[in-house]
């Protein structure tokens, strides 16, 4: 069996208790023991939610902000879901917050972005964890980092923690999108390509930034097959003591989720068969000519290279990379295609371009 088989073996679903889509909400902070307990009774009248959540410790960007109410925010948390029969899950970002969740009842942990990109926290939040049976949830680091993201989660695992699962909630990259964090759904796409078995719930909350793009990224997540959404209420938002703008009220949250369209993964149509299965015939066709067609733009990559070599010239010529990306740009917008993706998909051809013309200066093909 190879490395990358045995890896998928790590992780199971049963951390969602069979309940999919698996549902958790609550506040960003826990307040006050009637805020929490408010909350828990107008969540626990929606049958589809599986677990309350709400932050004890708050890892602030800035000091001098609220950074939580601390453990005491534990018992209120911890006996508003005892009161409507919800699962509690909470932050925590050290040992010392997991023996103190730990002693407080806390049902399940979520490890935070923050936590995530460092390895030597998490590490120690596991070693805390050895031969406790309690589910994890990991969120993907602040920055766009899959390999950070998986030893995250396998830490865990080779802790012993059976139940296991991941949360998507956006990356900074600082590329001035409408969104906080942006979604880059296409790495728990990967993700989940590589665990399939590991489930994976988004977070609107956290990726949108604002109220008004939960129900959309709600969707959007569904639409993708991810198992779950986490996403924050309050019952006065806008006087929320953190993260106001993202929150939203419960009977918001059972609007939008009373509206989510789920789809099916599968259909036993006959005629939808046969024409999907044709269609797809059709996608592979067309694969296979443009890989033929990149074979042969990157065999004259190649002598290009060789001219160059023999001239004394640079690999990397600023003006022709310039002018590669106005036209293609051009062209694509003639074409009805999207602009940023023909980039980006030229960008990465530059990309090997360079590497093959490199590694020929160097001797090494």
């Amino acid at each position: 069996m190879k490395k990358e088989e045995k890896k998928n073996t790590l992780f199971n679903k049963d951390i969602l208790n069979g309940k999919r889509p698996f549902i958790i909400s609550g506040p960003c902070s826990a307040e006050s023991p009637e805020q929490v307990l408010e909350v828990a009774k107008e969540l626990a009248g929606m049958e589809i939610i599986s677990a309350l959540r709400a932050g004890i410790w708050k890892p602030r960007t800035r000091p001098n902000s609220f950074e939580g109410v601390g453990e005491k925010g534990l018992k209120w948390l911890v006996d508003a879901g005892r009161e409507v029969g919800l699962p509690v899950i909470t932050e925590v970002a050290n040992p010392q917050h997991v023996e103190a969740a730990l002693n407080a009842g806390v049902d399940m942990l979520w490890i935070g972005a923050r936590t995530t990109v460092n390895p030597f926290s998490v590490q120690e939040i596991a070693d805390s964890l050895k031969g406790i049976k309690i589910p994890v949830w990991v969120k993907n680091p602040i920055h766009l980092d899959l390999q950070l993201w998986i030893g995250a989660l396998e830490r865990f695992s080779n802790a012993g923690i059976e139940e296991i699962g991941a949360i998507h909630r956006g990356f900074s990259v600082g590329n001035g999108t409408k969104y906080r964090n942006n979604p880059l759904w296409e790495v728990p796409i990967e993700l989940k390509r590589l665990f399939p078995e590991l489930p994976i719930i988004s977070d609107p909350s956290h990726i949108g930034g604002k109220r008004d793009l939960i129900a959309s990224l709600s969707q959007r997540a569904i639409d993708l097959n991810m198992d779950g959404l986490m996403i924050e209420v309050h019952p006065d938002p806008d006087h929320a003591l953190s993260d106001a703008k993202q929150q939203i009220r419960p009977k918001e949250l059972k609007n939008i989720l009373s509206k989510l369209i789920y789809k099916r993964d599968f259909s036993s149509d006959i005629d939808f068969l046969h024409q999907l299965t044709d269609l797809r015939i059709e996608i592979d066709e067309l694969d296979e000519e443009l890989l033929l067609l990149l074979k042969k733009r990157l065999a004259i990559v190649e002598k290009i290279g060789l001219f160059k070599q023999k001239n004394d010239v640079t690999v990397f010529q600023l003006d022709r990379w310039i002018e590669i990306l106005n036209s293609r740009g051009n062209l694509a917008r003639k074409l009805a295609l999207d602009e940023d993706f023909i980039i980006e998909v030229f960008k990465t051809i530059h990309k090997e371009s360079i590497r093959l013309q490199t590694s020929m200066q160097l001797g090494k093909k």
